[in-house]
Formats: structure tokens, C-alpha cells, sequence
């Protein structure tokens, strides 16, 4: 599992065309998949790729009908984070048949880890180090509730 994941490494927690799981990305990623593709891409690089500089790439590529070629290399980069298979075909493919629909597979997944792609990276790195620095409760393990 990675240091930030609370779901099993190497497989999916949602399927490709699960979009309405979540409504209200969905209906963002229809109007405006340049938002959806910046938050997970910056999220995925850990605030390496901000979120804005991530969509006008893709926005740009994309009139061109060339913004598979940049965004699948996001999901490349998610698969290899949590060991996830790439299905159901390869990544430029699923990108190039169904952006909207991988974005939305993404953004679902970083959320049901634990990430949350509308906070950016730095609000995620603050979620992540206030969870780590949480004190425990003595003879408590973890995931036992009171």
C-alpha cells in the first residue's frame, strides 16, 4: 500500500464507466474535463504538474485532438502509485475512445484513497501529514473504533 493509501494496491476501486458513483465530477468533467485532468494530474505528481499549467496543456492538445497523447501519461503514472492493472485496454487507448470517462475513473480513485483532487496537492500533503502526526490512543490498534 502507499503511504497515503487506505485501499489495496493493484486493482481499481471503481470501473471505467462508474462516472454517476460521483455526480457532481461527473457533471464537471463534462462541462470542463480541463478542470478534472488538472486536479488528479496535480495530485499524481505530488504538485510537481500545478493543476491550471496541467489543463491548458491538455486544452490545447486536445482542439488538436492530440490530448490523449499528454493525458494518458497521468494515468500511466496513477496505475504505477497503486500497482493497478491497465485495463480494460491500454492507457492512450482508454484516453483516446474516453477521456471524460477515464478522467472520472481517476478522480474517483485518488478519492476513494484517501486524496482529494479539489484541494490540490498542498491541501492533500497537509490531509496526509496531520494524519500521520495524529497521536494514537495507547492500546489502540488501528482501525479499532471507541
Amino acid at each position: 500500500m502507499s503511504a497515503y493509501s487506505t485501499q489495496p494496491t493493484g486493482q481499481w476501486t471503481t470501473g471505467l464507466c462508474g462516472c454517476f458513483e460521483d455526480p457532481g465530477n461527473c457533471f464537471m468533467t463534462c462541462c470542463c474535463p480541463c478542470v478534472t485532468f488538472g486536479q488528479t494530474a496535480e495530485v499524481i505528481d505530488k504538485g510537481i504538474t500545478s493543476c491550471g499549467i496541467a489543463g491548458l496543456i491538455y486544452y490545447g492538445l486536445a482542439h488538436c485532438g492530440l490530448g490523449c497523447l499528454y493525458s494518458y501519461t497521468f494515468r500511466s503514472k496513477l496505475r504505477g502509485l497503486y500497482s493497478l492493472p491497465e485495463e480494460p485496454c491500454n492507457d492512450c487507448v482508454v484516453h483516446w475512445c474516453c477521456a471524460a470517462c477515464a478522467f472520472c475513473q481517476e478522480y474517483r480513485e485518488l478519492k476513494n484513497r484517501g486524496l482529494d483532487p479539489s484541494i490540490g496537492w498542498t491541501g492533500n500533503e497537509v490531509k496526509i501529514n496531520k494524519a500521520a502526526n495524529y497521536p494514537k490512543a495507547p492500546g489502540v490498534s488501528p482501525g479499532m473504533a471507541r
